[in-house]
């Protein structure tokens, strides 16, 4: 079982790198249940986040936190229960959905014998997106990889490749962000970095969902325990 805790405490972000719709858009997830195998890893979960919140999914390891991401990302479908997108169930019209949402697993793979400049040119294609090279670079730059875009991913560190992945963030302008350990393997910069863009995301009324093992420093939040 599971229920929504409590809120968390917020820097100001004032600069928005990009304006989202003004429509209003809800993801409500209702009485959901994830079994692996013969085990239940969660049942009769629900929770809504609306424009401009995010929820924060915490809970041991092994307890379904990934599992919950991909069900609400349409990956795989719970065992029990409904998610619904502007009170449509995301299965009636999944393109649709789908277009409104950005998926990031913290298992995503890159090329390795690419550039990050590649790397990051084939998935805003995979997303159907035609993004102009001096803009992925700014997105490159913007985390930190400036004077590393042009190097095989192989060079890079653990961190540096987490980068390159985020930096989709700048370029796909979903209104829902669902982020399965974002801050994992980054240095404390880098965290800053990524926590005032999702910032930004929230306050020009975007939506996330997230799991992290680390307190995320940002207003508009609740907490989902697992």
């Amino acid at each position: 079982m599971a229920g929504i805790v409590h809120s968390q405490p917020f820097f100001i972000i004032d600069s928005l790198f990009y304006n989202l719709p003004l429509t209003k858009s809800t993801l409500r997830a209702n009485s959901l249940t994830c079994v692996r195998g013969e085990r239940t890893l969660f049942t009769g979960l629900s929770f809504e986040v609306v424009e401009g919140e995010w929820l924060h999914i915490r809970g041991e390891n092994g307890i379904g936190k990934t599992s919950l991401l991909r069900i609400l990302a349409g990956l795989t479908k719970p065992a029990d229960g409904t998610i619904y997108w502007d009170d449509f169930s995301i299965e009636e019209d999944p393109s649709e959905y789908h277009r409104n949402l950005l998926f990031l697993g913290h298992r995503d793979s890159l090329k390795e014998d690419l550039t990050a400049l590649e790397n990051l040119s084939i998935a805003t294609a995979l997303d159907g997106i035609t993004a102009p090279e001096d803009e992925t670079l700014l997105a490159l730059h913007r985390f930190g990889l400036r004077g590393r875009e042009d190097l095989p991913v192989y060079c890079l560190s653990a961190g540096q490749k987490r980068r390159v992945l985020l930096a989709r963030l700048l370029l796909r302008k979903a209104k829902l962000w669902i982020l399965d350990e974002p801050f994992n393997a980054l240095d404390v910069r880098a965290v800053e970095m990524l926590s005032e863009l999702i910032g930004e995301h929230i306050a020009a009324g975007g939506m996330s969902i997230m799991t992290s093992h680390q307190e995320i420093p940002m207003l508009n939040g609740r907490v989902v325990q697992l």
